[in-house]
């Protein structure tokens, strides 16, 4: 019994054997190999990708040299209107160049006008700014929304073109044909999910940072109305 499990185990089974050597190879496709299975409709796709990226990027930027403060902005500010230096300030002012130092500076030079238009003048300078940090935030949501849809639609093409290959090889069709068509037309859509939903993300971040600038610019607004009406002490 111990010398049949020691050939057992020493001579290998010719039917396992056989099978591995007849088990097909997969190929491991690259991710390189499967965008250009996909076709011409990966490029429309690439561009999306490149151009929303740079957006992110300049836009990120941007917002974060917006969002930068100076603790001791405002205290300077109050001090400068109380002494009568309105020049002073203003130079305080562009020396700062950030949104909010552009808002106290348009209030500054309404100084002696009615309080509601200091305000008024106030706000739409920072809805301008406001508009400014978003420049280039509708191309993210283009993409975020436009990207699946191309994707789906190259898929689309593609199975039309499975099916096509299907039906002209006729008797001699099999599953091969159509298989390797759907994948390969799967491929734009799998492309398509991946920009629009990196476009969607970095949409939604950038929105909440205008947000927080737009809630920081609200706050300046209301300090600086607060200190034209404080009595000078």
């Amino acid at each position: 019994m111990m010398l049949q499990d020691t050939l057992t185990t020493v001579i290998p089974d010719p039917t396992a054997a056989a099978l591995e050597a007849s088990a097909p190879v997969v190929e491991e496709l690259s991710v390189w190999d499967l965008c250009l299975e996909g076709g011409w409709i990966m490029i429309p796709l690439a561009l999306l990708a490149i151009i929303s990226i740079y957006v992110f990027i300049e836009r990120a930027i941007a917002i974060r040299r917006a969002a930068r403060e100076d603790d001791t902005f405002m205290k300077r500010i109050k001090d400068y209107i109380h002494e009568g230096e309105l020049e002073t300030a203003q130079n305080l002012c562009r020396h700062t160049n950030t949104p909010y130092s552009r808002l106290i500076a348009k209030g500054i030079t309404r100084i002696g006008r009615p309080m509601n238009d200091v305000l008024v003048a106030i706000e739409n300078t920072g809805n301008l700014e406001v508009a400014a940090l978003g420049k280039g935030l509708p191309w993210l949501a283009t993409t975020a929304a436009g990207a699946p849809m191309i994707g789906f639609l190259g898929t689309v093409i593609g199975m039309v073109q499975a099916f096509y290959n299907l039906a002209a090889a006729g008797s001699s069709a099999n599953i091969d044909v159509l298989a390797g068509g759907i994948y390969e037309a799967l491929v734009t859509t799998v492309a398509g999910l991946i920009v629009g939903i990196l476009a969607l993300f970095a949409y939604n971040y950038l929105v909440a940072r205008i947000n927080g600038v737009m809630t920081s610019l609200e706050g300046k607004t209301m300090e600086f109305m607060d200190l034209l009406n404080e009595p000078v002490s």
